[in-house]
C-alpha cells in the first residue's frame, strides 16, 4: 500500500519511499485552461499488486470487467466511470509492441496537449467524452503487469484519480469497440498509444505497421484509391466517417490523413498516411483493405 496526498500543484509520481502524490488535472485542449486539483482532497490510498487482475483473484464484473467500464459506455456515461481497480499491462497490439493496455485489453492512450511535468491533464469536456480519462477510485487497487510502478502516477479528477504514466495522463477511446484496437493512433496528429515508460507507441519508423509521422494536417473526409502504382486507372472513391472496406490497392490520392489497414474492417496492420502515395507497395502496403477516417 501506498499513501498519496493531494496538492495544488504537484507532480503525480512515485519517490522512492512510495509517496505518491496528486497534482492538478486541467482542460479541455481546444479551450479551456488547466484546473488545479483540490487541496483539500486529503490523503489517498493506492493499492498496488504484481500481476493481473485475475492472478490477484479480482471480483467479476468489477474494476476493467465492468460493463460501464469499457470506452463505449464511459463516453456515453452522464457521469465519469471510476474504477474499483485497473490493471496497466505492457503488450503488442497490432502494430504497437510495447503499448499499455488495461483488464480488459483496450488500448490506453496519451495526449500531446497534456503535461507530464508537471501532470496536468487538457482534455475535459467534449474532449474527455471522446477519449474518457483513466479514473481509478479512492483507495483502489492498481495491477501491474509488465508496468514498473516507479512510472505509474494519478492526477486529481472528477472524483476519482486518473491514471498517468511518465507522468503522462492516460485516457481511453470511445472509438475502440473492442480489445486488441488501436483506433485512437495518431488522431490528430496529438493522440497515441502509450508504452509502459510514458512514450509514444509505434514511433519506429518505416517498415509494415509501423506509423507515419505525427500528421500536421486536418483527418480526410475522402480518399481516391487506384488500383495500379502512380494513380493508374482504375479508381474507388470512398469516403467517411468510420471503417470503409476498399477494393483498389496500388496508390491513393487524400488531402489530409487517414489510416490504412492491410485486413478488411480496420484490422491487421495499420499506418497512418498523410497526402498522396503513389505506390502503397513503397510503404509496405502491397494490400490495403480498409481505411479509417477520423473526421
Amino acid at each position: 500500500m501506498f499513501r498519496t496526498r493531494a496538492t495544488a500543484t504537484a507532480i503525480a509520481s512515485f519517490a522512492t519511499a512510495g509517496v505518491l502524490l496528486l497534482s492538478a488535472c486541467g482542460a479541455n485542449g481546444q479551450s479551456s485552461a488547466p484546473a488545479a486539483a483540490s487541496s483539500s482532497a486529503g490523503a489517498v490510498d493506492m493499492n498496488f499488486a504484481s500481476g493481473t487482475a485475475q492472478q490477484n483473484n479480482a471480483a467479476a464484473k468489477t474494476g476493467d470487467w465492468a460493463a460501464a467500464a469499457n470506452p463505449v459506455a464511459a463516453a456515453a456515461a452522464t457521469t465519469p466511470v471510476i474504477r474499483k481497480w485497473v490493471q496497466l499491462t505492457a503488450a503488442q497490439v497490432g502494430a504497437l509492441n510495447p503499448v499499455v493496455v488495461n483488464g480488459a485489453g483496450f488500448t490506453l492512450y496519451r495526449f500531446d496537449k497534456d503535461s507530464a511535468d508537471p501532470s496536468v491533464s487538457n482534455c475535459t469536456g467534449a474532449c474527455a467524452t471522446t477519449w474518457p480519462p483513466y479514473l481509478v477510485a479512492r483507495d483502489g487497487r492498481v495491477f501491474l503487469d509488465g508496468v514498473d510502478k516507479s512510472a505509474v502516477g494519478v492526477i486529481q479528477r472528477d472524483g476519482g484519480f486518473q491514471l498517468t504514466i511518465g507522468g503522462w495522463p492516460v485516457y481511453l477511446f470511445n472509438k475502440d469497440t473492442k480489445p486488441g484496437d488501436t483506433n485512437g493512433q495518431g488522431v490528430g496528429g496529438t493522440w497515441f498509444g502509450v508504452t509502459p515508460d510514458g512514450q509514444k507507441a509505434g514511433q519506429a519508423a518505416g517498415g509494415t505497421g509501423s506509423t507515419a509521422a505525427s500528421p500536421t494536417s486536418t483527418p480526410a473526409s475522402s480518399v481516391t484509391v487506384f488500383q495500379g502504382a502512380n494513380f493508374a486507372d482504375p479508381a474507388q472513391g470512398v469516403g467517411g466517417p468510420g471503417c470503409q472496406n476498399v477494393t483498389f490497392s496500388g496508390s491513393l490520392r487524400v488531402s489530409g490523413f487517414v489510416k490504412i489497414w492491410d485486413g478488411a474492417n480496420c484490422t491487421g496492420n495499420s499506418k497512418i498516411v498523410e497526402g498522396d502515395v503513389p505506390d502503397l507497395s513503397a510503404i509496405g502496403f502491397p494490400a490495403v483493405k480498409s481505411i479509417r477516417f477520423f473526421n
